[in-house]
């Protein structure tokens, strides 16, 4: 089991920054869900990352920084749009894509000529990234905190099960937002969406003074965009609310245990159950929890129902899509 920090805040802000600065992985906290960090400005700690999570190197990571200002060491240049969305949404759950300066962070960047940078809200994670900067550190590589492509970590526990003892967790309970940034690729002229998160399209736009753009086959590669992502042990099934009712009629005939994640839809007598909040920003919060929790209560098949089409609902119904693809 990796090893969750005790002692006082500022006691495990020292030895996580102590143990970042000699090449070592440290697990934080931050609004979305809990990052696998390593300093990013070395290559041997981040290549660490990938090992640990069975991750393919040149699948890039995002590096964190504390602020704007500490974002201009990794960045060759911060686009208008960038800085756009900087100003209205960091600290906050954004990744902006930039062109990366040259000779740094190559590694974390999966040896592109572009970097994705996000200023995370957490109070334990601006904790470290401001003790880190104080240090010299350019920031940390780090991807979400589990196994490549599996379900990502929203406590402490959740990394704990996940990673041997060479890695250190600050603790700094659930996270409130429960699901990956949203990531804007602004290296290009015009930005794109790349990944949604909690934030709406029309929010981004109103920022940015212009339409985002849809992924295209020119973009960079951006984490958690492949196809099959976000999955649990359990077989994911996304269904309409009408097909998941006409499937509960013959539930019986599916090799059990089956789990029932739905809104709409009550469970048949015998099925394992959870109910999906009605607000998008509460099942973003406990989505990943979720799926947890089923694979834990030894679901083989998770039923799922749709989310609804509103665009407050795009950062869910991405991650289940992908997790179903799975």
């Amino acid at each position: 089991m990796a090893r969750i920090l005790d002692g006082t805040p500022a006691a495990q802000i020292a030895e996580a920054l102590e143990a970042l600065a000699a090449g070592r992985l440290v697990a934080f906290p931050t609004e979305t869900v809990y990052g696998l960090g390593a300093d990013a400005g070395q290559d041997e700690a981040v290549r660490g990352i990938f090992a640990a999570k069975g991750r393919p190197a040149d699948h890039p990571l995002i590096v964190h920084v504390a602020n704007a200002e500490a974002a201009l060491a990794l960045a060759r240049a911060v686009p208008p749009a960038a800085r756009r969305l900087m100003d209205a949404f960091w600290p906050g759950p954004l990744t902006v894509i930039v062109p990366r300066r040259e000779g740094v962070a190559t590694a974390a960047a999966g040896g592109q000529d572009t970097i994705g940078l996000r200023c995370p809200a957490h109070p334990v994670a601006q904790a470290l990234l401001q003790a880190a900067s104080r240090r010299g550190l350019l920031g940390l590589a780090g991807p979400s905190a589990n196994r490549f492509g599996r379900v990502s970590p929203t406590t402490a526990a959740h990394v704990a099960a996940e990673f041997g003892d060479e890695v250190l967790v600050l603790d700094g309970g659930p996270c409130p937002v429960g699901i990956e940034s949203t990531i804007i690729d602004c290296s290009r002229a015009r930005p794109v969406l790349l990944r949604p998160g909690t934030h709406t399209r029309a929010q981004i736009e109103a920022a940015l003074g212009e339409p985002l753009l849809d992924r295209d086959a020119q973009a960079p590669r951006a984490p958690g965009t492949l196809k099959a992502h976000y999955a649990p042990r359990a077989v994911v099934r996304l269904m309409s609310t009408d097909v998941l009712r006409t499937a509960l009629q013959v539930w019986g005939q599916t090799p059990g245990p089956v789990a029932l994640y739905a809104r709409t839809v009550r469970p048949a007598k015998g099925m394992l159950y959870r109910a999906m909040p009605d607000d998008a920003a509460a099942a973003a919060r406990e989505l990943f929890a979720a799926l947890r929790e089923f694979d834990e209560r030894g679901a083989r098949i998770i039923w799922v129902e749709s989310p609804p089409p509103g665009p407050e609902w795009d950062g869910v119904r991405d991650r289940l899509t992908r997790a179903a693809a799975a």
